[in-house]
C-alpha cells in the first residue's frame, strides 16, 4: 500500500513485489473503528499557531498500518483540523546507516514541487532528533498488487479507467521533466470511490530537455529494454518512454494475471536483453483487438516508436470515446471499489508498535525528553563524532514543508537535485550505482 524508502545505491533494484508492502486484514473493520475514532475525539480543536512549523504534537497517532526495514507508516489525524493522513517516518541513524538519506531528500524535493489528483499528494514535512515525517493523502483502497494477490478479476473496464488516470499521472510528470522509474501494481494505490493514484516517489529522477538518465534503477520485470541496454553497452540513455513500458506491463498484468515477459530478480541483465529480442507477447484473444494494438504501441522495445505521452494514448481508437475531462474530475464511476468497510492494513503492525518496538511512537515525547536531559549531564563529546556530524547535517539540511502555506508555485530545484542527489544523469555507469 504506502511504499517505504527503500531503494539503495548499492542495491537499486527493486524486488519483485516490493520491499514494504502492506497486506489487508479482512478482519479489521474500517468503517467501525473510523466511527469509532470520531465518536471519542474532543469536541474542542486546538489551536495551533500559525506561524509555527508543523510538527509531531500536531497530529495524534491513530495505528501503524506497515514498515519497512527503517521506516514505518502510521495513520495520523490532524488535531486542529482532524482530518485523516498517512504519515510515514524513517528513523536518521538507521538512514545514514544505510545512505539512504540522499533518497529520502531527493524524494521530498520532488513531490514538495508537485501536485496531482492521481498522485498521493505530500501535505507536511517535518524532523525530530529521531526521525524525518512525510504526511501525505491518506488512501485506504489497497494496492492493484494486493488485490491482484487476492485473485480479483478486474474487469476491462476497471481497467481501462486505470489507463486513463495512470495516463494523465504521467503526462503531469512529464511536463514537470520527472520520470517516476517505478510505475507497477504495488505503487498504484486505489482510494474509497476506486481511482488510482500513483505513489513511491524514492527511485524518481529529473532530467532536463535533451538529458538522459542512465542508472540500472526500478524493479526488474517493469523495467524498459533501453534501461538495460543503458547499463550493458553505455549507450545514450532513457528518458520518459520507460515509465509508459512500465504502465503496459502494469495493465497487461492487472488484466490478465500475469506479466507479458517471465523476469524476476534473479535474471541477468544480458540474458533479458536476449528476452526482449527473442520472445514475443502473447495476448488473450478475447481482448479488444484496439486494446491489444494499444498494448504492442506501449510495449514496443524500441523506445522511438513507443507510445510515450497523453497525445500518443489519446490517438488510440481504444481511447477514442474517452472523455478526458471528466476522467480528470473523478467523474468516471470506477469499475471496481474495494470494500468500504476494511482497512487495508495488517494489524500485527499495531501489536507490533505497541509491544514489539523499542522505540515506539506513542512514547516518543518522553522518550526525546528523557535523551536531551541525558545529553545534558554528560560530556559534550560524542561517543561516535561521525554519527553525530551526519545527524547534524540532516538536521540541517532536511526540508520542511506545509502544502497549506505553499500557495505560490516555486519551479522544481533541478540543479540541486541533480547535484546532490542523482550523480549518474549523463554521468558514466558503475555496477553499483
Amino acid at each position: 500500500m504506502y511504499q517505504l524508502n527503500e531503494y539503495s545505491q548499492a542495491d537499486p533494484m527493486r524486488q519483485d513485489q516490493g520491499e514494504a508492502h502492506l497486506f489487508i486484514a479482512p478482519m479489521f473493520h474500517w468503517g467501525k473503528w473510523k466511527k469509532r475514532m470520531g465518536a471519542n475525539s474532543s469536541s474542542k480543536r486546538p489551536v495551533f499557531d500559525e506561524k509555527e512549523d508543523v510538527n509531531f504534537d500536531h497530529f495524534q497517532i491513530l495505528r501503524a498500518i506497515g514498515k519497512g526495514s527503517f521506516g514505518k507508516v502510521c495513520i495520523v489525524q490532524k488535531r486542529d483540523t482532524e482530518k485523516m493522513y498517512a504519515m510515514k517516518y524513517m528513523n536518521k541513524q538507521q538512514c545514514i546507516e544505510r545512505d539512504e538519506v540522499r533518497n529520502v531528500f531527493r524524494e521530498l524535493e520532488i513531490l514538495q514541487e508537485i501536485e496531482h489528483v492521481f498522485l498521493v499528494n505530500l501535505w507536511y514535512s517535518f524532523q525530530d532528533e529521531e526521525d524525518m515525517f512525510m504526511v501525505v493523502d491518506l488512501l485506504l483502497g489497497g494496492d492493484l498488487r494486493y488485490h491482484l494477490q487476492q485473485s480479483v478479476q478486474f474487469s476491462e473496464d476497471a481497467v481501462k479507467l486505470y489507463l486513463c488516470e495512470m495516463t494523465l499521472a504521467m503526462d503531469y510528470l512529464q511536463n514537470q521533466h520527472i520520470i517516476h522509474r517505478d510505475v507497477k501494481p504495488d505503487n498504484i494505490l486505489l482510494d474509497e470511490q476506486g481511482h488510482a493514484h500513483l505513489t513511491d516517489f524514492n527511485i524518481a529522477t529529473i532530467i532536463k530537455d535533451g538529458e538522459r538518465a542512465t542508472a540500472l534503477a526500478g524493479t526488474k520485470p517493469y523495467m524498459a529494454p533501453e534501461i538495460f541496454q543503458s547499463f550493458v553497452s553505455g549507450g545514450t540513455g532513457y528518458a520518459y518512454e520507460v515509465d509508459w513500458w512500465s504502465l503496459g506491463v502494469t495493465i497487461f498484468e492487472v488484466l490478465r494475471g500475469w506479466r507479458p515477459y517471465d523476469i524476476h530478480a534473479s535474471n541477468s541483465v544480458e540474458s533479458l536483453m536476449q528476452l526482449f529480442s527473442t520472445v514475443s507477447v502473447q495476448y488473450s484473444p478475447a481482448w479488444p483487438k484496439d486494446l491489444v494494438s494499444l498494448l504492442r504501441k506501449l510495449l514496443t522495445v524500441n523506445p522511438e516508436h513507443r507510445f510515450s505521452s497523453l497525445s500518443d494514448m489519446q490517438t488510440s481508437p481504444y481511447l477514442a470515446d474517452v472523455n478526458w475531462d471528466a476522467v480528470y474530475e473523478k467523474k468516471m464511476e470506477a469499475g471496481f471499489v474495494p470494500n468500504k468497510g476494511r482497512l487495508h492494513c495488517d494489524p500485527t503492525f499495531e501489536l507490533e508498535e505497541m509491544i514489539l518496538e523499542s522505540r515506539p511512537l506513542h512514547k516518543k515525547k518522553k522518550r526525546l525528553a528523557k535523551n536531551r536531559s541525558r545529553d545534558n549531564s554528560k560530556d559534550s563529546q560524542s561517543e561516535n563524532d561521525y554519527l553525530q556530524e551526519c545527524l547534524d547535517v540532516v538536521q540541517q539540511e532536511f526540508m520542511i514543508f506545509n502544502r497549506e502555506k505553499a500557495t505560490l508555485h516555486r519551479p522544481l530545484k533541478r540543479e540541486r537535485e541533480r547535484e546532490r542527489c542523482d550523480p549518474v544523469i549523463t554521468a558514466s555507469m558503475s555496477p553499483n550505482r
